[in-house]
């Protein structure tokens, strides 16, 4: 029975996410699509991308991550305040000035083509594979509640959930979605609210009761300054937020195609701080959530699923903390999941349009727009095939996963942003390709080497690591040949 509620739901949400898509979708065009006109006011961006950066994951498996590693990616969280802050003051002056649709467009400028296709290349990989691996874990939740119980096959509902994504966002693209995700942060939040005072009701606590049972759990250890084999050593969490930010925010499509959306400069900055100010402490809220979470069942006496992602579904998607939970469980994330995936799915039809098939250089608007379309269609449906492929891998804790997916493929686009904004070489663009593929496999071999060596293992740190390695290559290239001439004739 459940499972009609949380299918019901669903349907009832979608029908008001087409509505907004209709009443933002007149006039529809490319430029629409790619840059939302250059209108979309920027209290609604920041408030939007609250829900954007949020996602499914968030939504499920940073409460999950308590169990094992206390409150102590508040750490991260506030490395991330800090990258916001940066990208506020140095990449979005740099990207307005340039009049940019996509970001990538930079390293055109800078460096070369081969470096353009380069940095591209890797976003749209990065992208969809953490895209992907946030929607997997919201359409596994749904398969669990819903789908397996009507006997719908994972792969048709994962088809049905991509394609009623691709319908909303297939004519204005980020304009509609500016607007969609505001309303989705709307229902996260309100989800979150909800889920906590149902809690604080199943265990006879008020608000600062609440907030004092937290405290003197043993869960709510924030800061690790003693251990620094630890993943969770507090350097290593912030200082990694403050670069995952970085290439996770401000080298990505997907998040910097919102802020390059507003009006101008001062409102993307704006937006940003706003932005990096609210998502503290929200993700401090989902955390306490995992807290009484665990208080709950050692209070009940349940038993909890071996999975940390499984925790707030047990709790929530079974109706043990009543059917109104489930609804707002059900809002929450598929408000957060479709947050994430649908300017995630803009993002990566924005960039393959102009960075790898330069749409913006025809002077046929008409056959454009019918190019953007179908790339809109192609990259949904490549989306489907990744899902399944997460579902083959069945990792245990996303979140954990996609950030280090991140250190692994955002690492050659922090390399080849920092040697061009910091430096004034320029390298033998041809070669640049084979540097940024070779970085990653040098990285990983040597996480191996020092674990098998010493017991150390690299955790978020691996991505400065990463870039590192890109922007030694990138040096290394630079210098100057047999002719005193630097290999890249444009620089």
């Amino acid at each position: 029975m459940n499972g009609i509620y949380i299918l019901l739901t669903i349907f009832i949400y979608f029908g008001l996410l087409m509505l907004v898509a209709k009443l933002t979708s007149k006039k529809a065009n490319n430029d629409a699509f790619f840059r939302g006109n250059r209108k979309s006011p920027w209290y609604v961006v920041a408030f939007g991308m609250v829900g954007a950066s949020l996602s499914g994951v968030t939504f499920v498996s940073v409460p999950g991550m308590v169990r094992g590693t206390g409150m102590t990616y508040m750490q991260t969280c506030l490395g991330f305040f800090v990258g916001y802050l940066i990208i506020a003051q140095v990449l979005l002056p740099l990207y307005y000035k340039l009049n940019l649709t996509t970001i990538y467009s930079y390293l055109h400028e800078r460096i070369g083509k081969y470096s353009y296709k380069t940095g591209a290349s890797f976003f749209l990989l990065s992208k969809i594979i953490g895209a992907a691996a946030r929607l997997y874990l919201v359409c596994l939740i749904l398969q669990h509640y819903v789908f397996d119980s009507l006997h719908v096959p994972f792969a048709i509902s994962v088809i049905g959930i991509v394609l009623l994504i691709w319908f909303y966002t297939r004519k204005s693209g980020i304009k509609t979605i500016v607007w969609t995700d505001s309303f989705q942060t709307i229902c996260l939040l309100l989800a979150l609210g909800l889920i906590l005072y149902q809690i604080g009701a199943q265990m006879n606590l008020n608000l600062i009761e609440m907030s004092q049972v937290i405290k003197e759990s043993d869960y709510s250890r924030m800061f690790i300054f003693d251990d620094w084999h630890s993943k969770q050593n507090f350097f290593k969490q912030f200082i990694s937020g403050i670069f995952i930010t970085i290439v996770m925010t401000g080298l990505d499509q997907d998040m910097m195609q919102k802020n390059l959306s507003c009006k101008n400069l001062k409102e993307a900055q704006k937006n940003m701080y706003s932005y990096g100010l609210s998502f503290v402490p929200v993700n401090f809220l989902f955390l306490s959530l995992g807290v009484l979470l665990l208080l709950l069942a050692s209070q009940t006496g349940l038993t909890l699923p071996k999975a940390g992602d499984d925790i707030l579904p047990f709790f929530a998607a079974e109706g043990r903390l009543g059917f109104a939970t489930i609804v707002f469980f059900t809002i929450g994330i598929v408000a957060a999941a479709f947050s994430s995936a649908d300017s995630a799915l803009t993002a990566l039809t924005t960039s393959f349009c102009i960075d790898i098939l330069g749409i913006e250089r025809t002077q046929d608007q008409q056959h454009g727009e019918k190019t953007r379309k179908w790339v809109h269609l192609g990259i949904s449906i490549v989306f489907i095939g990744f899902i399944l492929l997460f579902k083959a891998a069945n990792n245990d804790s996303i979140i954990d996963a996609i950030y280090m997916i991140a250190s692994y493929t955002y690492g050659p686009l922090l390399g080849l942003f920092v040697f061009g904004l910091f430096t004034k070489m320029c390298p033998r663009d041809k070669y640049v390709p084979y540097i940024a593929i070779s970085s990653p496999f040098i990285c990983w071999a040597i996480d191996r080497s020092v674990y098998q060596a010493t017991g150390y293992q690299f955790g978020y740190e691996m991505l400065m690591f990463n870039g590192l390695l890109t922007f030694i290559g990138l040096t290394l290239l630079s210098i100057r040949n047999k002719n005193n001439q630097y290999g890249n004739k444009k620089c």
